[in-house]
């Protein structure tokens, strides 16, 4: 799997370090902290589609925020599977917020959501095959040419699997990446929800991922129901980091060195000291790297 040549390793306003989600509740904390106190994580991460109203107090808090912290800008809505192609209207939405955050890193899930103007409060699977990939590669094309800014490509969580793919979910992102020279958000606990779910090896998955494509790491909590014989792990984002996880991070580390990790939590979502806590763990993950492998990705 061979990275576009536009793609590459470069030093960036986001370390290669542990951030946090900026959620709501936790807004108004950070920012009202006062200007000598210490940054409450090495940087954050916002939901694009919470931040598009055109004023008041949220986003003057963000820009507060902003003052002191890298952000980076994760979208939920642009739906890249979407065969009509692109909301314009959405895209100019979201530029008009870049500009406000200049954010470091965009990134947007590998699903759809939108059709015939009505948005779904979903992130729907996609079949991996040629025809998706031309349509996937076309949309992750146009935004990045709309935007001016590389996008990470988030692989999803995944509950089923089509009898219409002729390739596994990493051969469609690494032709993704070839097409378009876009990068990878490496989501290790989707992987591992995934694999689950479906019956993949989720270290075959990580061990396919080259260093050179990945520009952030998410990871997070899942859910678990079972009903009869029947057990689905559902990517809930609504508790800790799981064990298994953390053993599949540490892996990938120890392959391709530190890159930026976010830990997400976006359900029954605790005090900002949690959040913090589960970052520190991340951070000691990659702090056990040799000094050369650590990295700053663009």
């Amino acid at each position: 799997m061979n990275a576009s040549a536009t793609f590459s390793l470069k030093q960036s306003p986001i370390p290669a370090a542990a951030g946090i989600g900026l959620r709501l509740q936790h807004l108004n904390e950070i920012a009202s902290q006062a200007d000598d106190a210490p940054p409450v994580a090495s940087w954050l991460e916002i939901h694009s589609e919470t931040f598009l109203n055109a004023g008041g107090p949220r986003l003057v808090m963000l820009q507060e925020v902003r003052k002191r912290h890298p952000i980076s800008c994760h979208g939920v809505g642009l739906s890249l599977g979407s065969a009509q192609g692109l909301d314009p209207a959405h895209l100019k939405r979201l530029a008009k917020l870049f500009d406000r955050v200049k954010p470091a890193l965009l990134s947007e899930h590998l699903a759809w959501s939108v059709v015939d103007g009505a948005y779904l409060n979903d992130l729907l699977p996609l079949p991996y095959n040629d025809e998706m990939l031309a349509v996937v590669s076309a949309n992750v094309s146009r935004a990045q040419d709309f935007f001016g800014q590389q996008l990470l490509v988030e692989n999803p969580s995944s509950y089923l699997s089509f009898n219409a793919s002729t390739m596994p979910e990493w051969d469609f992102l690494a032709r993704l990446v070839q097409n378009t020279g876009c990068g990878l958000l490496l989501d290790v606990n989707n992987v591992y929800v995934s694999a689950a779910n479906n019956a993949f090896s989720a270290e075959d998955y990580l061990a396919s991922v080259p260093s050179d494509v990945v520009g952030e790491i998410h990871l997070a909590g899942h859910s678990i129901e079972v009903e009869g014989d029947d057990r689905v792990l559902v990517d809930t984002h609504s508790t800790y980091v799981c064990d298994p996880v953390w053993g599949l991070y540490r892996d990938v580390i120890a392959r391709i060195g530190a890159r930026p990790t976010l830990i997400e939590w976006d359900m029954d979502i605790p005090a900002l000291s949690e959040l913090q806590h589960e970052a520190t763990r991340a951070q000691a993950v990659m702090d056990a790297r040799q000094p050369q492998d650590q990295a700053c990705v663009a």
